[in-house]
């Protein structure tokens, strides 16, 4: 009879019941072949009594050794809840049975991880700190990951994005110029601006106030000039 291996689904099988279970496969894989190579339906190859006895009997103790694993597990979770509701005092035995259970696909819950941060609180030695944290850490990511996996499994499909024509290379530049404005055309009976004569140019200031028009010194003004030089002259010469 096979029986569980481990609380994860594996079964132990013996030799007959292997045997059986090859044969079993190869009829499932090839119906319709025959020893001669000929091709035929499946219910005109001819399968003893006997066979069908042992397929039978297979597959009751699968279904048997199915439910022994559920009942297995269950044990299991009862006894790892038995130790946490003792902690603190089964602290040793609550961490194996955990540790044993995460590792056969046990999720834990809320009660677990409070348990596992009391642990930690507690004043104990630095190898048992640190089993205790990585512990606690490893609980605490597939807790977030079964959480975050819920919340996705909730989450309505991606909508699907319409693509937008983006700007064009020469409008990403920095330096390119704005596109002109069309000319707005003016409302009848508007007036035309005057347009400059092509023809006359902005004269300089030499051309305004030419040398020949600047004013000549006045008459006075050279007289004053000579007075003041006699003036002057003889104070001079007495020094």
């Amino acid at each position: 009879m096979p029986t569980p291996h481990g609380n994860r689904g594996g079964m132990a099988f013996s030799a007959d019941e292997l045997r059986v279970l090859r044969r079993a496969l190869a009829e499932v894989l090839h119906p319709s072949r025959t020893p001669a190579g000929a091709v035929a339906t499946a219910a005109a190859v001819p399968r003893p009594a006997e066979y069908v006895q042992d397929y039978l009997r297979l597959a009751e103790a699968v279904d048997d050794a199915v439910q022994e694993a559920g009942r297995l597990r269950a044990f299991l979770l009862a006894e790892l809840r038995r130790y946490r509701d003792a902690l603190p005092g089964s602290a040793a035995g609550f961490l194996e049975r955990l540790t044993a259970a995460v590792g056969t696909g046990y999720l834990p819950g809320a009660d677990d991880l409070a348990a596992l941060r009391l642990l930690r609180a507690q004043a104990t030695g630095s190898p048992e700190y640190h089993r205790r944290t990585a512990l606690l850490r490893h609980c605490e990511n597939l807790a977030d990951n079964d959480v975050r996996l819920r919340l996705e499994a909730h989450m309505p499909a991606p909508r699907r994005l319409l693509a937008l024509p983006g700007p064009s290379a020469a409008d990403e530049r920095p330096d390119a110029e704005p596109a002109p404005k069309p000319a707005t055309p003016p409302a009848p009976g508007t007036p035309k601006p005057a347009e400059p004569d092509p023809g006359r140019r902005t004269p300089t200031p030499a051309e305004i106030w030419p040398p020949g028009r600047r004013p000549a010194p006045r008459r006075e003004d050279d007289d004053a000039m000579a007075a003041l030089a006699a003036l002057v002259g003889p104070r001079r010469a007495s020094c």
